[in-house]
């Protein structure tokens, strides 16, 4: 059950008919910077859904772990796949490489974000461009925090079926 009630829905997706909206500009603000990160960046989707999903295994916010954007699936990101980003990730045949190392990334990110150790900060160097990592980086930082706002307010519901929903846009100032 939610601990601050939901608002009068004023959108068709789930984000416009969440407690943010009680914050209509600050809702404005994120869609805009979370579209922006989902159409404008120079990560391919699939990627970042593989980092926006090990994060919700990590934070337990039920929609984040069972929300697929569209892109990512047409990118090639099965359900298959998602069940490897798992403890195990690492004997996975079907996650590649760049993927098994975003994991890597988004667990030193998730677990101490100083103490990344050489290792994986010279594999991202070598895989990704500055600009990559910047992405990865911002985009971990969002889904992180707006999963535990989820959970927090009690908006994340304990159990859903796996929903693809349309990959996230920015809206229109």
């Amino acid at each position: 059950m939610g601990r601050v009630p939901l608002p009068e829905a004023k959108g068709d997706d789930a984000v416009s008919a969440s407690v943010l909206a009680h914050q209509p500009k600050l809702l404005h603000a994120f869609q805009r910077l979370y579209g922006t990160l989902w159409s404008h960046g120079v990560v391919d989707h699939a990627t970042k859904e593989v980092a926006r999903l090990r994060n919700a295994r990590t934070t337990g916010c039920g929609y984040c772990k069972n929300v697929r954007f569209a892109d990512a699936l047409e990118e090639g990101l099965t359900e298959e796949r998602v069940a490897t980003i798992n403890d195990n990730f690492e004997r996975s045949e079907l996650l590649d490489e760049r993927q098994k190392l975003v994991i890597r990334y988004v667990d030193a990110f998730l677990d101490d974000p100083a103490g990344l150790d050489d290792e994986v900060r010279e594999e991202m160097l070598a895989e990704f461009s500055p600009a990559e990592i910047v992405e990865l980086t911002a985009g971990l930082s969002l889904f992180l925090g707006f999963s535990k706002i989820a959970v927090a307010l009690g908006q994340a519901p304990a159990s859903m079926p796996t929903t693809v929903v349309p990959t996230p846009t920015r809206p229109a100032d």
